[in-house]
């Protein structure tokens, strides 16, 4: 139990971390309407990206703001493939995150791992966020204000605002109505196709953030650090609106909701974790979370249909 009580924060600060990346799918997913799995490979891209400038001497900013671009250029590879070459995007996702994996390792100079060195204090004080920053925290060793939970915190709600703000514009407004009915949108003159891209481009945009986030979190990034964010992204989202959808209507709200279930998933991970689970059949477990709540909205109104139906049947005998 102290184990768990332990580990806390840094599956919240994890979470936290994640739930930008959960945010940039459910632009795709829910927005959009579209499953993009390119996911997959811009999370590495940003933190590979993020991490050969940053232990190159760039600056820190900038070393994010590069891997954000990165994204941001995945995402509209996926788009082209998506509406100028009539891919269906499912299959342009996954396209895009096969190539991403040799860009990604060329990037990386062909090595799986690259490391941040933080023995090193000066480059460890530049980090927005690192695990050893929870222990230094809790410790007394460094202030309070730099813990993962408080930095990440602040940074998620700053991007909800922007993105708040972003999609009541007149070009947000077009990216939802896109994905709400396209048709529609079309005949009302919006350029659908446009739209799509720019959705998959801001969403991958997010990723990348989201990993260049976490590649400081852990001091490195690794090939393979980005394979089943997509289901993780999934997860956060349904958990979000399973949870928070009777109370948070509001889209800034809805935005909000995805970032907790991100915390809320990572954090019964932690709980499986202490329970004594193998490591190895965490995406198992991942994927039967995501599975079952799939499942709950689909069987909640099953259930409804079925109560009202039954209702009506009584009062019609009546």
């Amino acid at each position: 139990m102290m184990d768990f009580i332990n580990a806390l924060p840094g599956a919240i600060s994890q979470g936290l971390i994640w739930g930008i990346m959960a945010i940039g799918v459910y632009i795709t997913y829910k927005i959009l309407d579209i499953a993009d799995l390119t996911v997959d490979g811009s999370f590495c891209t940003g933190a590979a990206a993020f991490v050969v400038l940053y232990t190159g001497g760039t600056n820190l900013w900038l070393a994010m703001l590069a891997a954000v671009v990165a994204g941001a250029l995945a995402g509209l590879v996926t788009g082209v493939l998506h509406t100028f070459c009539g891919i269906p995007a499912i299959l342009s996702g996954i396209l895009t995150q096969l190539g991403l994996w040799s860009i990604n390792m060329a990037i990386m100079s062909m090595k799986a791992t690259v490391a941040i060195n933080v023995t090193t204090p000066e480059m460890l004080d530049k980090l927005l966020v690192s695990l050893r920053f929870v222990k230094d925290v809790a410790n007394g060793t460094r202030p309070f204000y730099r813990h993962p939970i408080l930095v990440v915190g602040i940074f998620t709600i700053i991007l909800i605002v922007i993105l708040y703000w972003f999609f009541g514009t007149e070009l947000g407004c077009s990216l939802r109505a896109t994905g709400s009915n396209q048709n529609m949108a079309r005949a009302q003159g919006i350029n659908t196709d446009f739209c799509k891209v720019l959705g998959l481009m801001l969403s991958n945009a997010l990723v990348s953030l989201s990993g260049a986030l976490l590649a400081q979190y852990n001091s490195a990034s690794e090939i393979n650090m980005g394979r089943g964010a997509i289901v993780i992204g999934l997860a956060a989202v349904i958990i979000g609106e399973v949870a928070f959808s009777k109370i948070f209507r509001n889209f800034g709200l809805k935005l909000l909701a995805v970032s907790i279930g991100a915390i809320i998933y990572y954090i019964v991970i932690q709980a499986v974790l202490a329970m004594g689970l193998n490591a190895n059949y965490l995406k198992l477990l991942s994927a039967v979370v995501v599975a079952i709540f799939l499942s709950i909205p689909y069987w909640k109104n099953k259930y409804i249909r079925a109560s009202v139906k039954t209702t009506k049947e009584v009062s019609t005998h009546a």
